[in-house]
């Protein structure tokens, strides 16, 4: 590792000492920040403010892809990071600068003058500093948990916002129905603005209704105002402005028609940024969005694997992220019956056995890993109880590593299917690994 990079980790070690907790939802103590380094929050280019609990950085990726290939110049704001903390922050195109983030941090720590702020708070002033001091044309922007307390929630007049289907996770933060979760997404809702809405279960979909109503807010809704279909070679988009016929999705798997179509009605409702059909469909091919059903096909994990062999890699982390996955493994035993297993790690705030018991009955065994380096994460030997709790036979072992090779020795040469799974911070270290 180079010696910008060390410094970079410790300056963001050290912000991350400014709360003694990790989350602590609140608009508070960024909004005082902000004022205090003079608002950057209304500086920032045209925002479209993305909240839900699936397919935020998906639809965020086919946006981008489309944009830039209108020649638009676009921010991105998304969490967490893979592998570097520079991911999280995209500048017309390009991921932040080592000594701009540096200069940032400090300079929000100055501001700060030692008062109590969380990491995600004083890094989200930090990205609206840059967003306000780089020229662009749109900011694409995630929320980093929930919506109405969410520190990216400062944003008084958003473009668009954009709500992604809504499933629990989070529980202990946003609320233990899917109402309750929906409503704490639905915070970023504002009067007059458009909200696009992707296909939600009816619960999340009715708190959506009635806040956008109190609101005045124009709704955009999957199955009423915009629809889709899948096709033999890609999708057919509908909306009261036409019918799109459009490609397949850059991204794997069949959840991400819906999301590439979430992304196509997004930016049809963009005041200002008037897309091309063929601007659509080459963002839909480009898009790319690591750790979301990724093909590793080379590097020194890869190598562990034997001829015929695939190692795929995903961050879904909750019970629709596990049915989802469960769905494309299903996909795949169609398409050419190789067999499926897993290496799988997850932290303790996630529920193991309402995500493996939608994967138990497509896959033939479990490596369970501890997370490197993350005091969150659950043991290998606990996960591997879970994953026989769900019917799966299963082991733990010490390393991603070890458990290919374990796979290996136990399967032999027959041409099978890795796939590891569990947590975005396990797929990043499995990313920083592979190289």
């Amino acid at each position: 590792m180079s010696v910008p990079q060390i410094q970079s980790d410790i300056v963001l070690e050290r912000v991350m000492r400014l709360h003694p907790k990790i989350i602590d939802l609140g608009l508070g103590r960024v909004q005082t920040l902000l004022d205090r380094l003079g608002n950057p929050e209304r500086r920032l280019p045209p925002v479209v403010h993305v909240a839900g609990t699936n397919g935020k950085g998906s639809v965020i990726a086919y946006m981008r892809a489309m944009l830039e290939a209108a020649g638009k110049r676009v921010h991105v704001y998304t969490s967490p990071h893979l592998v570097r903390f520079h991911e999280r922050i995209r500048l017309a195109g390009a991921l932040i600068g080592e000594q701009a983030l540096i200069d940032l941090i400090e300079e929000c720590e100055r501001a700060n003058r030692g008062e109590q702020i969380t990491f995600f708070e004083i890094t989200t002033a930090a990205a609206f500093l840059a967003f306000a001091r780089t020229p662009a044309d749109i900011l694409l922007l995630e929320t980093g948990l929930g919506g109405r307390s969410d520190a990216t929630n400062v944003v008084a007049a958003p473009l668009a916002t954009v709500l992604m289907p809504i499933s629990f996770d989070h529980m202990q933060f946003l609320g233990d129905t899917l109402a309750r979760i929906a409503f704490e997404k639905a915070g970023i809702i504002k009067t007059g603005t458009p909200a696009i809405v992707a296909p939600q279960p009816a619960e999340a979909a009715e708190v959506f209704a009635r806040v956008a109503a109190e609101r005045k807010a124009p709704l955009f809704r999957a199955g009423a105002e915009w629809d889709f279909a899948v096709a033999q070679d890609g999708f057919t988009y509908r909306d009261a402005a036409g019918v799109l016929h459009l490609p397949r999705p850059a991204l794997a798997g069949r959840h991400q028609y819906a999301n590439a179509a979430t992304a196509v009605a997004a930016a049809r409702r963009l005041g200002g940024f008037a897309l091309t059909p063929a601007e659509l469909a080459a963002g839909l091919r480009r898009a790319e969005w690591p750790a979301r059903m990724q093909h590793l096909r080379r590097g020194p994990l890869v190598d562990r694997l034997l001829a015929g062999w695939e190692l795929w890699l995903d961050g879904g982390h909750n019970e629709e992220a596990g049915q989802i996955i469960a769905d494309m493994i299903a996909d795949w035993r169609r398409a050419d019956g190789k067999p499926v297993s897993l290496v799988f790690g997850m932290l303790s705030t996630k529920d193991p056995l309402a995500f493996l018991r939608h994967l138990a009955p497509r896959v033939e065994d479990l490596a369970a890993v501890a997370i490197p380096g993350d005091h969150a994460s659950r043991s290998a030997a606990e996960l591997a109880g879970f994953a026989q709790q769900a019917g799966i036979p299963a082991s733990g072992y010490d390393s991603t590593a070890a458990a290919l090779a374990a796979i290996v020795a136990r399967h032999g040469s027959a041409p099978r299917r890795v796939l590891i799974c569990g947590s975005l911070y396990l797929a990043g270290t499995v990313l920083a690994e592979n190289g």
